[in-house]
C-alpha cells in the first residue's frame, strides 16, 4: 500500500465540539501523521499522510466527526507525498 498525502476542509457544526481533538485522537489510532486546526469562520482544516487505507479511513471519519459535531461538507484534495510529520497534533 503506497503513502498518501491529503489536505481535507470540514465545514458544518466543527468547532467547539471537540472534532480537532477527536480527529487527534482517530489519527493517531490509524497511524496517520499530520494536523488538524480550527479556520476563521466555522470550518476545520486537516492535512493527513499515510498509508492510503488509513489516511481513507481517516477522511470517511471526517464526514461523521465527533459526536457532537453535525458535518454538511468535506472537501479532500490529494497532494503529492512529503512524509514531513512524525505525528498527528493539533495546530493553534
Amino acid at each position: 500500500m503506497s503513502n498518501i498525502r491529503v489536505h481535507v476542509i470540514i465545514k458544518g457544526r466543527v468547532q467547539g465540539v471537540w472534532f480537532r481533538d477527536s480527529t487527534r485522537r482517530e489519527a493517531i489510532a490509524l497511524g496517520v501523521t499530520g494536523w488538524v486546526k480550527n479556520l476563521p469562520g466555522s470550518a476545520v482544516e486537516v492535512v493527513a499522510e499515510g498509508p492510503e487505507g488509513r489516511v481513507e479511513k481517516l477522511v470517511s471519519w471526517c464526514h461523521k466527526g465527533s459526536d457532537t459535531a453535525k458535518v454538511s461538507h468535506v472537501e479532500k484534495t490529494r497532494e503529492k507525498w512529503k512524509g514531513e510529520f512524525d505525528s498527528f497534533n493539533i495546530v493553534f
